[in-house]
């Protein structure tokens, strides 16, 4: 018996695990729970591509007109309204122009915007930008298209009973195109104040989520029927002498943008019977 028990007995100290075992596999872990993280957010990606593709086409019914004004190559500053509670015009103005003029499209976005999964890494990939004080001047520079929403936030904030009444243009825009020598051609989107309409809003749940607000609003668009009208190009006014003059060529370029787009929206409103046809 004292035979048996001195065999079988195990020597504490070979029971003692390697700490380089448990690095191993702790490192092989990490490197697979990578893997597995990359690999969702590349498929949520896809998912939210493929969903917009849908409701351009099939849902939204979006219809698009002015394609000719919008330059060929060069730089040049797209300018649209900013509408609907979530701010989804952004992602469907994206969408349908790259699918069509097969040029990037830089849309300064919110750092908020970056945060969000899945969103935010395909709104990068796509092609936005951070939104900074330059307002993409370094891709006007090279030759490429920004598109911005110079309402910012107080555009998605209207009431519904306000929708389409453009909140005043931030003249950002206006300087960088002026410095980059890059037309403005306005944009109006039609069909996001419909589709997600904005009922109200829950301040609490916004500073819990660290979002500028949070909007009550249908958890899905409605079917409302989408418009995108693209207008004639605003050149971009004569560089000037002196700080003043610039300052004040860039506020006539803003409003002049502004009015431009009002114009638009209120026109092509008219060409809906009913929001929903």
């Amino acid at each position: 018996m004292s035979e048996i028990l001195t065999d079988s007995t195990v020597d504490p100290v070979d029971q003692i695990v390697d700490p380089a075992d448990v690095a191993d596999v702790l490192d092989v872990a990490g490197t697979e729970l990578r893997n597995l993280k990359r690999l969702l957010g590349k498929a949520g990606e896809e998912a939210w591509d493929r969903l917009l593709d849908w409701l351009v086409d099939e849902y939204f019914r979006l219809e698009v007109t002015g394609w000719e004004n919008i330059p060929a190559e060069g730089p040049a500053v797209l300018v649209a309204n900013h509408s609907g509670a979530w701010g989804l015009d952004a992602f469907v103005l994206q969408k349908v122009l790259v699918r069509r003029i097969d040029r990037p499209l830089h849309v300064p976005a919110a750092p908020f915007v970056f945060r969000v999964p899945v969103i935010g890494s395909y709104a990068r990939k796509k092609g936005a930008i951070p939104l900074d004080p330059t307002l993409g001047w370094e891709r006007l520079a090279a030759g490429e298209l920004v598109g911005v929403f110079p309402e910012g936030i107080a555009g998605l904030e209207k009431p519904f009973e306000e929708r389409y009444r453009l909140r005043p243009f931030s003249p950002g825009f206006a300087v960088t195109a002026a410095r980059a020598g890059a037309p403005v051609v306005p944009v109006s989107v039609v069909g996001a104040e419909e589709a997600c309409p904005r009922l109200g809003e829950v301040p609490a749940l916004a500073r819990l989520l660290g979002l500028p607000y949070f909007p009550l609003t249908p958890p899905f668009p409605l079917p409302a029927k989408w418009l995108v009208t693209i207008g004639e190009p605003i050149p971009a006014p004569p560089r000037s002498g002196s700080l003043a003059e610039r300052s004040a060529a860039a506020r006539r370029l803003c409003a002049e943008a502004q009015g431009a787009v009002q114009g638009l929206v209120d026109r092509e409103r008219g060409r809906r019977e009913t929001p929903f046809w």
